[in-house]
């Protein structure tokens, strides 16, 4: 995993429209949601939708396809472990101790 896909990654999830564009997605699953669907529940016009959305899919978090005349958008939850769990494999390496995020959990 290359550190500047990670970087992109997180710098696309940066912006707060774009944050909640992709919770939306994540939470949809894997059946994902219509643009027009976001764009009413997020109260957002066209063409800043596209904007946020092409930003989330040229880093490779959401993917699209186009069914009729209906964009349908994914999150791409493999592209969205593999940037989280290359953190989180991460923690607390140096430490030797148990992992912080280990000790939150239980």
């Amino acid at each position: 995993m290359n550190a500047e896909w990670i970087a992109a990654r997180m710098a696309a999830l940066g912006n707060p429209m774009r944050l909640e564009i992709y919770r939306q997605l994540v939470r949809s699953g894997p059946a994902g949601l219509p643009v027009g669907v976001i764009r009413e529940r997020l109260d957002l016009p066209g063409s800043t939708l596209s904007h946020h959305l092409r930003s989330l899919r040229d880093v490779g978090l959401v993917r699209q396809e186009r069914r009729g005349t209906t964009l349908l958008c994914r999150a791409d939850f493999g592209v969205m472990n593999d940037t989280f769990d290359w953190m989180a494999r991460e923690c607390c390496i140096e430490s030797g101790d148990k992992c912080a995020s280990e000790r939150t959990r239980t």
